[in-house]
């Protein structure tokens, strides 16, 4: 039974997080259940949403690269 695990920036979705992550679910449980060959009520997904001052790519926090861009 796979398992997948979901990290993402609270901030991203915040303006729908529950749209987005029904979304997400779909698109990454049907890929895996086409791609294995399993049911998809095998596969479970979780999401875990970490705040932009608490993630940092490359030594810098995510908050600062989003307002980079």
């Amino acid at each position: 039974m796979p398992f997948v695990n979901i990290r993402i920036v609270k901030e991203v979705i915040a303006h729908d997080p529950e749209g987005i992550k029904a979304k997400v679910n779909t698109a990454v449980t049907d890929a895996i259940s086409d791609a294995a060959g399993i049911p998809r009520e095998n596969v479970w997904v979780v999401f875990e949403e970490v705040a932009e001052t608490d993630w940092f790519a490359g030594g810098v926090r995510v908050k600062e690269l989003r307002a980079e861009s």
